[in-house]
């Protein structure tokens, strides 16, 4: 069995990975709050866990990883974005127009992370699907004192666990003094969180024990795991935003709820993300959804490439220069794996992925294999990544495709020339091809024409 290293936040450094059971892998990623696109940033959590998903399978066989991935379905941004429908004419009750906005937004996101090339987790579980288990877990906390219910609320007490903060390796008073906290007068302790909130009749509301309400964020995620998963499992996920205090209080709520079990052993938490340098940010207009870039032409595997560019735990910069570079990189491997049947991955490149998974190093693999020209290795290689997978590549074999009138328009415009010894023409198409940004081999064979990172193909209309 292969050794798989992984950063574990938990304890601050790479430690070999030991599944609880080898034949059942859990692993649990923090979804969105379904309230609208996927931007960007959204999308690098799931591509990373995509990655390792694919790797554990590699490892110990494809049914031995169950893998979960929540929808927040209940949120006060989804009341607020409903609400804002419904003043503006929308028809329905406002409980009718979010669970419409939350089946529009789930349907969104699925497709968009489909286009990266990402396998759905084996569990999607939603939120509200879950309340009776929710409720349940709040009843123990406040039967076993970790929980207290005042004005309608009930809040969990931070300073009966006394690990809180050893994830992001904070002490309370550190977190009280660095954080916003929401003020309320009904806190026992500044930190202390809201497990259930009361909802008005507007609102959607559950019955319980304290009175119709909703479940606070953080419980959802503690009470879907334990119900797919179990009091223990391997993985917990998501972006490093969450660390605090989301995953700081799913830590807390759940240990104290199931004392004799250890929850997540494994901890990984991916980098956020900017662009050309900045953060992403709606005030410096470089804010956009993974579906403003499908719609834009950039393919869902050239995004998927340049995310994984980065090593999942340094912040990932996401350029045009990237993204140019990505698209002729990936157009050139496809070319080279176009009916090539997969061999197996290179050792290199699985060793650099079972090392805390150093996509980077194995893209760097990739292009030693691709000049190499072992496309059978190639292909085998790039499936670890989920690229080149044969589904994923009509854009690039399209764009192939309508690049064969011009390569034989050359051939035979150099064949002409070697009898005329004019070759008036053959500069005139190679000159036209170099400007469109096209790559110009010319052998005994044939000419191949490879799209380069500024590669236009609007500037090859008229060429013929």
């Amino acid at each position: 069995m292969s050794d798989i290293r992984l950063y574990n936040t938990k304890t601050r450094q790479k430690e070999r990975f030991v599944p609880i059971d080898a034949t059942n892998l859990s692993m649990y990623l923090c979804g969105p709050t379904v309230y609208d696109r996927a931007h960007l940033g959204n999308a690098r959590p799931v591509i990373v866990f995509d990655v390792l998903n694919r790797l554990l399978r590699h490892v110990y066989g494809p049914d031995a990883v169950t893998y979960v991935r929540n929808f927040t379905d209940v949120d006060d941004k989804i009341n607020a974005t409903a609400l804002a429908r419904k003043q503006a004419g929308a028809a329905g009750t406002l409980e009718e127009l979010i669970a419409e906005r939350t089946e529009e937004t789930i349907a969104w996101y699925n497709a968009d992370m489909d286009a990266l090339g990402n396998a759905r987790p084996d569990h999607a579980p939603r939120a509200t699907q879950y309340i009776a288990q929710m409720i349940a877990m709040i009843d123990q906390l406040v039967a076993r004192g970790h929980a207290y219910e005042a004005e309608g609320h009930v809040l969990f007490a931070v300073e009966s666990y006394a690990n809180y903060g050893a994830l992001s390796g904070r002490s309370v008073e550190d977190m009280i003094a660095g954080a916003r906290v929401e003020v309320a007068p009904y806190k026992r302790n500044p930190m202390d969180f809201v497990l259930w909130k009361p909802s008005d009749a507007d609102l959607p509301g559950w019955n319980s024990p304290w009175g119709r309400g909703r479940p606070g964020w953080h419980i959802e995620c503690s009470a879907m795991s334990f119900e797919l998963l179990g009091e223990s499992f391997d993985i917990h996920g998501g972006g490093i935003d969450l660390a605090f205090p989301h995953h700081e209080n799913e830590i807390a709520q759940s240990c104290c709820a199931n004392p004799q079990g250890g929850f997540a052993n494994f901890w990984l938490h991916n980098e956020m993300l900017q662009v050309e340098g900045k953060k992403m940010s709606k005030s410096l207009g470089n804010f956009f959804t993974v579906r403003d870039l499908l719609e834009q032409g950039v393919p869902g595997e050239v995004i998927r490439m340049v995310m994984l560019g980065t090593h999942y735990r340094k912040p990932m910069d996401w350029t045009e220069k990237k993204r140019a570079e990505a698209e002729a990189n990936l157009r050139k491997w496809r070319a080279l794996v176009e009916d090539v049947a997969p061999s197996q991955p290179s050792k290199a490149a699985f060793a650099a992925l079972c090392d805390d998974l150093n996509t980077a190093g194995v893209l760097a693999e990739m292009h030693r294999l691709a000049q190499a020209g072992d496309g059978p290795a190639l292909a085998a290689t790039g499936h670890m990544l989920g690229l080149l997978l044969p589904q994923m590549g009509d854009w690039a074999r399209g764009a192939v495709a309508d690049l064969a009138p011009f390569a034989q328009a050359l051939a035979s415009a150099r064949a002409a020339a070697m009898q005329t010894k004019d070759f008036a023409e053959v500069d005139r198409l190679k000159a036209a091809f170099l400007a469109a940004g096209l790559e110009v081999r010319m052998a005994k064979d044939g000419v191949d024409l490879v799209p380069g990172p500024t590669f236009d193909p609007t500037k090859l209309e008229g060429v013929l």
